[in-house]
């Protein structure tokens, strides 16, 4: 986690490696001491393992007031606001029984009104989730950006382990015709329409996947909806772990 820490040029910082299945903690910062900072703008995202109000939590035993106010102090002192978010609104959630799901707003983001100045157009959007219990937060501090695509060919590596990578070579290959260039240039062309094609199948299988999922979670915690939300989320999972499989 240092390596990390220092890679994104963060030269000081306190980090809490993970054991087991908990998860661990960096805290990382550029100037000499935390104290340094205190009239920098600060934005702060992730999981705070508190609520702030009783109805920020669905199912279970209810929330102590004493520690949601304690929280609410602790962000007041250093002049942090939650900066809203979109989506679903819990951001945790725990227990495959009906009876025993609970649900909580954990993750968030906070942000002094400085930083705030300076993004006017901050989002904070809780994705849904299929591996873990807690949302990842998605933080943009401009919508609607373009991005610049670059038309250069290049052979990605999971074309390969692709079942009929190989048969659309030969394919596109014996259909081409002219001088070597041109065959070569055609192969390149086909190449990528087949990749896209690829691409795009896998992303709507993908995207149809969470769009249940988030239709499922959306929804009152039955029995029904409990086995659905399981089963969904290891057909999600599954094409995720294709995808992930092209990169190790």
């Amino acid at each position: 986690m240092e390596r990390v820490r220092r890679s994104c040029g963060f030269q000081n910082g306190i980090e809490v490696d993970a054991k087991g299945t908990r998860r661990g903690l960096c805290l990382a910062w550029k100037a000499e001491s935390l104290i340094d900072v205190e009239d920098i703008p600060w934005f702060v995202c992730g999981d705070f393992n508190e609520i702030m109000y009783v109805f920020e939590k669905k199912g279970g035993l209810p929330r102590d007031e004493g520690r949601m106010e304690l929280f609410r102090r602790t962000l007041e002192v250093c002049q942090l606001v939650d900066v809203g978010f979109f989506s679903t609104w819990f951001t945790s959630e725990g227990g495959n029984l009906s009876e025993t799901n609970i649900q909580e707003l954990l993750d968030r983001g906070v942000a002094t009104i400085d930083w705030i100045s300076l993004f006017l157009e901050v989002k904070v959007q809780h994705l849904v989730h299929s591996f873990s219990d807690h949302c990842l937060l998605l933080i943009n501090t401009k919508m609607g950006k373009d991005r610049l695509r670059s038309n250069t060919f290049k052979l990605e590596a999971w074309w390969v382990l692709e079942d009929i990578f190989f048969k659309e070579v030969k394919r596109l290959w014996g259909l081409s015709s002219g001088r070597l260039l041109q065959k070569l240039d055609n192969l390149k062309k086909g190449l990528s329409q087949w990749a896209r094609k690829i691409q795009m199948n896998r992303r709507r299988r993908r995207q149809a996947l969470t769009d249940k999922l988030a239709e499922l979670m959306a929804n009152d915690r039955d029995e029904e909806c409990m086995v659905e939300m399981i089963n969904t989320r290891i057909h999600l999972n599954l094409e995720i772990e294709k995808d992930e499989r092209y990169w190790e």
